[in-house]
């Protein structure tokens, strides 16, 4: 379907390594209703062979069809485009812009709790900032249990980026949100582009896999929307279309928290053995 001006293509992308819960539902329906009258897609984000499950993605199906929604076939997997990626981080490393990291996280927290005169770790869209340890090793160098970053700083001067700016449907619409470089470098970092023994992140994958489907509006949470800082730096890079942004509020249990995959006693699954409808269920959530 060609998507023009007033026709979205949107995604739900959820990991098969749990149920799907409420928050999910709510995910996936904003995502469907924002595409009427254009296309929503599935996508299954299983990079992670470790804990992603044939049993999680046949339940994904289940409940979203549960729920009244439906999606051309066949469905796109990230484990089928690992070649994809890697051609990706290829690029990148032929540009000079990413580095080998053999960085476990523990080292990155005890680099970061060295007594350093004025600094103070910063967290980021992944957690606390990177320090740069491995900044001066060369991909020729590579081990096969490093992980591989974007090299933030030299991202920046080679697409001459002073800032990076987006605009939000629902954070801050019809206002680009901006970030200056130098707050990029010192408050997102050097982020993860390819994990060990995945091939990939989800920063890279997002934003190839969002090109590649042909992706118009991305709708996701509210706490992945710094790092679209990070996608829109990689898409200008790799020369891929930018697309407009909405990006959700979380749905959060009682206590304010919220909701996760271990989190079972909202999952699903459960609502519907127990009875609830779909149409109720929607309501509660705000549909």
């Amino acid at each position: 379907m060609a998507c023009g001006a007033d026709v979205n293509r949107t995604r739900f992308a959820p990991s098969p390594t749990g149920p799907l819960h409420l928050g999910h539902a709510f995910a996936a329906v904003t995502a469907a209703r924002l595409a009427d009258p254009g296309e929503f897609l599935l996508r299954i984000e299983d990079i992670d062979r470790s804990r992603c499950r044939p049993e999680y993605e046949d339940l994904i199906a289940t409940d979203l069809h549960w729920l009244g929604l439906d999606w051309p076939q066949p469905v796109m997997r990230q484990s089928e485009r690992l070649p994809v990626y890697r051609t990706a981080l290829e690029r990148l490393a032929r540009l000079g812009l990413v580095y080998p990291c053999q960085c476990r996280r523990a080292d990155i927290r005890a680099a970061l709790s060295a007594p350093q005169e004025g600094v103070t770790p910063v967290t980021g869209p992944d957690g606390p900032v990177y320090p740069g340890t491995c900044r001066h090793r060369r991909m020729q160098d590579a081990r096969p249990d490093d992980a591989i970053r974007l090299n933030i700083e030299r991202a920046l001067d080679h697409i001459q980026a002073h800032e990076i700016a987006f605009l939000d449907e629902i954070v801050t619409p019809g206002q680009p949100h901006r970030m200056s470089a130098a707050d990029l470098i010192g408050g997102v970092g050097d982020v993860v582009l390819a994990r060990r023994g995945m091939g990939t992140s989800y920063h890279l994958a997002v934003v190839l896999d969002d090109a590649a489907q042909g992706i118009t509006l991305v709708t996701r949470g509210k706490d992945l929307f710094e790092s679209t800082y990070i996608h829109l730096i990689l898409q200008k890079i790799l020369g891929l279309p930018t697309p407009r942004y909405h990006h959700h509020r979380l749905i959060r249990d009682a206590a304010g928290k919220r909701l996760a995959k271990r989190d079972d006693a909202r999952a699903l699954r459960l609502y519907r053995a127990e009875g609830v409808s779909p149409g109720d269920l929607l309501h509660s959530l705000g549909f």
